[in-house]
Protein backbone atom coordinates (compact mmCIF):
# COMPACT_ATOMS: atom_id res chain seq x y z
CA UNK A 1 0.00 0.00 0.00
CA UNK A 2 2.71 2.18 0.93
CA UNK A 3 5.05 1.67 -2.04
CA UNK A 4 1.73 1.71 -4.86
CA UNK A 5 1.47 5.47 -2.88
CA UNK A 6 5.10 6.74 -3.43
CA UNK A 7 5.03 5.05 -7.04
CA UNK A 8 1.85 7.29 -7.14
CA UNK A 9 3.49 10.22 -6.19
CA UNK A 10 6.69 9.49 -8.13
CA UNK A 11 4.40 9.29 -11.49
CA UNK A 12 2.83 12.68 -10.57
CA UNK A 13 6.25 14.34 -10.03
CA UNK A 14 7.54 12.51 -12.95
CA UNK A 15 4.67 14.13 -15.46
CA UNK A 16 4.85 17.54 -13.80
CA UNK A 17 9.14 17.57 -14.22
CA UNK A 18 8.02 16.36 -18.02
CA UNK A 19 5.39 19.70 -18.92
CA UNK A 20 8.21 21.78 -17.10
CA UNK A 21 10.29 20.65 -19.26
CA UNK A 22 8.08 21.55 -22.01
CA UNK A 23 7.05 24.87 -20.24
CA UNK A 24 11.40 25.80 -20.22
CA UNK A 25 11.62 24.84 -24.07
CA UNK A 26 8.25 27.15 -25.09
CA UNK A 27 9.84 29.55 -23.28
CA UNK A 28 13.17 29.53 -24.94
CA UNK A 29 11.30 29.33 -28.25
CA UNK A 30 9.56 32.49 -27.21
CA UNK A 31 12.57 34.37 -25.85
CA UNK A 32 13.55 33.18 -29.42
CA UNK A 33 11.11 34.66 -31.15
CA UNK A 34 11.22 38.25 -29.01
CA UNK A 35 14.80 38.38 -30.08
CA UNK A 36 14.07 37.66 -33.44
CA UNK A 37 10.74 40.39 -33.57
CA UNK A 38 13.72 42.62 -31.90
CA UNK A 39 15.75 41.95 -35.15
CA UNK A 40 13.08 42.56 -37.42
CA UNK A 41 11.89 45.95 -35.94
CA UNK A 42 16.06 46.81 -35.66
CA UNK A 43 16.17 45.71 -39.86
CA UNK A 44 12.92 47.71 -40.37
CA UNK A 45 14.33 50.82 -39.13
CA UNK A 46 17.75 50.45 -41.02
CA UNK A 47 15.02 50.08 -44.47
CA UNK A 48 13.40 52.84 -43.45
CA UNK A 49 16.68 55.05 -43.29
CA UNK A 50 17.66 53.56 -46.48
CA UNK A 51 13.83 54.72 -47.71
CA UNK A 52 14.80 58.31 -46.62
CA UNK A 53 18.16 58.31 -48.10
CA UNK A 54 16.92 57.43 -51.22
CA UNK A 55 14.42 60.11 -51.59
CA UNK A 56 16.86 62.53 -50.28
CA UNK A 57 19.07 61.71 -53.43
CA UNK A 58 16.17 61.45 -55.66
CA UNK A 59 14.92 65.20 -54.74
CA UNK A 60 18.65 66.17 -54.68
CA UNK A 61 18.50 64.43 -58.90
CA UNK A 62 15.10 66.50 -59.33
CA UNK A 63 17.09 69.80 -58.36
CA UNK A 64 19.82 68.82 -60.87
CA UNK A 65 17.57 68.01 -63.87
CA UNK A 66 15.71 71.53 -62.98
CA UNK A 67 19.02 73.82 -63.18
CA UNK A 68 19.85 71.41 -66.28
CA UNK A 69 17.04 72.27 -67.94
CA UNK A 70 16.51 75.97 -66.85
CA UNK A 71 20.22 76.20 -68.07
CA UNK A 72 19.54 74.16 -71.62
CA UNK A 73 16.36 75.89 -72.33
CA UNK A 74 13.25 77.60 -71.90
CA UNK A 75 11.03 78.00 -68.99
CA UNK A 76 8.41 75.78 -70.55
CA UNK A 77 11.29 72.80 -71.18
CA UNK A 78 12.06 73.15 -67.76
CA UNK A 79 9.03 73.11 -66.23
CA UNK A 80 8.12 69.61 -68.01
CA UNK A 81 11.60 68.35 -67.90
CA UNK A 82 10.86 68.92 -63.91
CA UNK A 83 7.60 67.48 -63.81
CA UNK A 84 8.18 64.08 -65.87
CA UNK A 85 11.64 63.98 -63.65
CA UNK A 86 9.63 64.56 -60.60
CA UNK A 87 6.40 62.09 -61.49
CA UNK A 88 8.95 59.66 -62.41
CA UNK A 89 10.94 59.63 -59.16
CA UNK A 90 8.03 59.71 -57.09
CA UNK A 91 6.66 56.46 -58.46
CA UNK A 92 9.87 54.68 -58.66
CA UNK A 93 10.04 56.14 -54.86
CA UNK A 94 6.14 55.54 -54.10
CA UNK A 95 6.47 51.92 -55.51
CA UNK A 96 9.55 50.61 -53.62
CA UNK A 97 8.30 52.36 -50.50
CA UNK A 98 5.28 50.56 -50.60
CA UNK A 99 6.69 46.77 -51.82
CA UNK A 100 9.40 46.91 -48.95
CA UNK A 101 6.28 48.26 -46.36
CA UNK A 102 4.13 44.95 -47.61
CA UNK A 103 6.80 42.66 -46.93
CA UNK A 104 7.55 44.18 -43.69
CA UNK A 105 4.18 43.81 -42.35
CA UNK A 106 3.54 40.76 -43.99
CA UNK A 107 6.52 39.30 -41.75
CA UNK A 108 5.44 41.05 -38.82
CA UNK A 109 2.25 39.31 -39.16
CA UNK A 110 3.59 36.12 -39.37
CA UNK A 111 5.60 36.50 -36.38
CA UNK A 112 2.63 37.82 -34.37
CA UNK A 113 0.91 35.06 -34.98
CA UNK A 114 3.79 32.66 -34.11
CA UNK A 115 4.33 35.00 -30.71
CA UNK A 116 0.87 34.68 -30.18
CA UNK A 117 0.30 31.20 -30.61
CA UNK A 118 3.13 30.19 -28.20
CA UNK A 119 1.33 32.34 -25.57
CA UNK A 120 -1.61 30.33 -25.65
CA UNK A 121 0.58 26.62 -25.72
CA UNK A 122 2.51 28.37 -22.42
CA UNK A 123 -1.03 29.68 -21.00
CA UNK A 124 -2.05 25.64 -21.59
CA UNK A 125 0.67 24.52 -19.99
CA UNK A 126 0.78 26.81 -16.86
CA UNK A 127 -2.99 25.34 -16.28
CA UNK A 128 -2.03 21.61 -16.62
CA UNK A 129 0.31 22.11 -14.23
CA UNK A 130 -1.28 23.93 -11.61
CA UNK A 131 -4.17 20.80 -12.00
CA UNK A 132 -1.51 18.75 -11.38
CA UNK A 133 -0.12 21.21 -8.72
CA UNK A 134 -3.41 20.82 -7.09
CA UNK A 135 -4.05 16.84 -6.94
CA UNK A 136 -0.25 16.31 -5.64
Amino acid sequence: MIVEGVMEENKGWSRGMTILTELDSNLESLQELLRTEAWLTADQARTIKVLEQRVDRLESDLVGAITAAFYDGSEEQCAEAAQKSAELHAHEGTTEFENIIKLLMGEQWTKQEEITKRVERIRLLRSIIEVFGAKD
